[in-house]
């Protein structure tokens, strides 16, 4: 490759960048010439507060969209000039001013302070992930564009003013362990030879990494009291040295499988990302009970909250309404009025045609029987940080391959979504679903819901079972990228 924008999906994603841009200036241009137009019509009118609140709204479009079309000219000359590099990676808040990033150069030589240029919304598209890498293009003394590693969302950085800043964010990214963090393979490098594990390296008393049957009672900490691995097996059992179990043991020194990531390198990459679990989620109804709409979780999921955010809104307006506002402001009213009628007419929509469907079938999913038992190690995604659990075999060696991938709801609030993941990076869980009418329209993927400690985990999407597929490969790719070296 010649050029970052070799990649297709950085190409694709600035050929969407420059179109949001032109349709920003064609919304603006469009605003202004109404908002000319009805000011004539209205002048000295009440409406003429509305034209003016066009004719605003019209400048603001223009100018934002200016400006995004002049960033993406920026943005193409630098994908077009250079080539995309993984750098380990650390944001660091500034109260009062914009997120800062620091990246560190791939042989660990020095780290460069940038200011992302970008409102928070985009940038929350490129904070590093629990991987802390990023992907860069440019020069760190003028300027570049970062993504997630994969091309993905482009934000423009610009280097850091203040000698003494810089060195207090660059203090900050060090207390954080960014220069001893190990070296991600760069995606124009060649592929590196895989590094050994062996059981020593992985062996934690903590989370219990089993390559041979249990022995004993189902002992994974996060399990229910009464679960045991063999109440939940997927096929007939079978009897092995006289211990009963799903399939034979695999040896732990028994040949690796085809390249690709296996149990021991996903179970290495999920505790390097793992962090320590914050206060417990708020006990809840057991949606083996109870109704899926006395679920707490399941009431979120579908929408209930902005239903009644919405309709509460509206109450507010109506009773405003009622009291008889004065003459110059009752067509603000009527207007907001109408914004939240929309917002609560849209809100009902999405709650009767995707949200009420969609928790009816997870309800019937995680109380569908029998269940299948699994392995799993907890990833997240380097695009917004989502969870995913990826599965292996309930009784495998370290180098069993995953035979699926499922997407999670992160079950925590805004601000802290991961309270409520399993307290540990890997472990066995329960699957619960693959009921025919749970199918997706192909018939190919199903949904299923795991129970991790008595307690089930929403999918965010069907499970994703390894089909061959490229595209499988290149997921596992993503959330465990390889690494150049260990340690540096």
């Amino acid at each position: 490759m010649t050029s970052a924008l070799d990649f297709e999906k950085t190409a694709a994603e600035l050929e969407r960048y420059r179109r949001r841009a032109g349709r920003l200036i064609g919304a603006g241009v469009v605003t202004l010439v109404l908002a000319v137009g009805a000011s004539a019509l209205v002048i000295g009118t009440w409406a003429s507060d509305a034209a003016s609140w066009l004719f605003a709204l019209g400048i603001l479009c223009l100018v934002f969209g200016t400006g995004s079309r002049f960033n993406a000219r920026r943005i193409r000359r630098a994908l077009g000039a250079g080539t995309w590099s993984a750098h380990p990676a650390a944001a660091v808040a500034r109260t009062g001013h914009a997120t800062s990033l620091v990246l560190r150069a791939p042989d660990g030589a020095e780290a460069w302070p940038l200011t992302v240029i970008a409102t928070r919304q985009r940038y929350e598209q490129v904070r590093p992930g629990p991987d802390g890498v990023l992907w860069w293009c440019g020069d760190p003394r003028v300027g570049g564009v970062v993504t997630p590693p994969g091309g993905g969302p482009l934000i423009w950085a610009k280097p850091l003013r203040g000698e003494r800043v810089r060195r207090r964010i660059l203090a900050q990214a060090e207390s954080e362990g960014l220069m001893r963090r190990a070296a991600p393979r760069q995606p124009q490098g060649p592929l590196p030879a895989p590094a050994p594990t062996t059981v020593d390296e992985l062996h934690d008393p903590y989370d219990r990494i089993y390559a041979a049957p249990y022995d004993g009672p189902y002992d994974n900490p996060d399990a229910a009291p009464d679960d045991t691995p063999y109440a939940a097996m997927d096929r007939p059992p079978v009897v092995v040295d006289g211990a009963l179990m799903d399939r034979p043991p695999v040896p732990l020194d028994s040949p690796p499988p085809a390249p690709g990531p296996t149990y021991a390198v996903l179970a290495s990459h999920a505790r390097r990302q793992a962090t320590p679990q914050g206060k417990a989620l708020r006990p809840e109804a057991d949606v083996r009970e109870v109704p899926w709409w006395r679920v707490r979780s399941l009431r979120r999921i579908a929408g209930v909250p902005r239903v009644l955010v919405a309709l509460a809104f509206c109450a507010a307006v109506g009773a405003l309404l009622l009291t008889g506002p004065p003459q110059e402001d009752a067509f603000k009213l009527y207007a907001v009025g109408a914004l939240t009628l929309g917002a609560l007419a849209y809100s009902c929509y999405q709650l009767l045609t995707t949200g009420r469907p969609a928790v009816r079938m997870m309800a019937r999913a995680a109380t569908t029987y029998p269940p299948r038992l699994r392995r799993y190690v907890l990833l997240f995604h380097p695009e917004g940080g989502a969870p995913v659990l990826v599965t292996f075999p309930g009784h495998g060696g370290l180098h069993a391959r995953p035979d699926g991938v499922i997407p999670l709801i992160p079950p925590g609030p805004r601000k802290e979504p991961r309270r409520g993941l399993p307290a540990l990076p890997v472990g066995t869980i329960r699957l619960h679903g693959w009921h025919w009418p749970d199918f997706t329209e192909d018939g190919r993927l199903p949904l299923v819901v795991p129970w991790i400690g008595g307690r089930p985990l929403w999918p965010a999407g069907p499970y994703w079972e390894d089909d061959g597929r490229p595209e499988f490969a290149a997921l596992l790719e993503r959330l465990a990228p390889p690494l150049d070296s260990q340690t540096l």
